[in-house]
């Protein structure tokens, strides 16, 4: 998916293969030193008041023209067990974020 970041709030415009395009909060972003690769939680815009969320992880990619860059989906098991124990500590035990 290929992003377009807005500096405003943190959101991004996600594009995917049809066209279509969706609004998302950046929740944060992180890097790993074991995995050498950058990754970035978001969530969509319209949740952002709702009581849950749908919280998603992607890899943080340049692009192929080298003037952007795409979110790619974590593909491998170990890998994505990494990116879930991030996300755990930064969430209470009821699932919240914890500012």
């Amino acid at each position: 998916m290929s992003k377009q970041q807005n500096t405003d709030d943190q959101m991004i415009t996600l594009v995917d293969e049809n066209g279509n395009e969706q609004l998302f909060k950046e929740l944060f972003t992180f890097d790993s030193d074991d995995w050498g690769k950058s990754y970035i939680f978001i969530y969509p815009a319209e949740q952002e008041n709702d009581d849950s969320v749908d919280i998603q992880a992607y890899i943080i990619a340049d692009n192929k023209d080298g003037d952007g860059e795409d979110l790619v989906p974590i593909e491998d098991d170990k890998e994505w067990d990494m990116v879930e124990e991030v996300l755990n500590t930064f969430l209470d035990n009821d699932g919240n974020f914890k500012a």
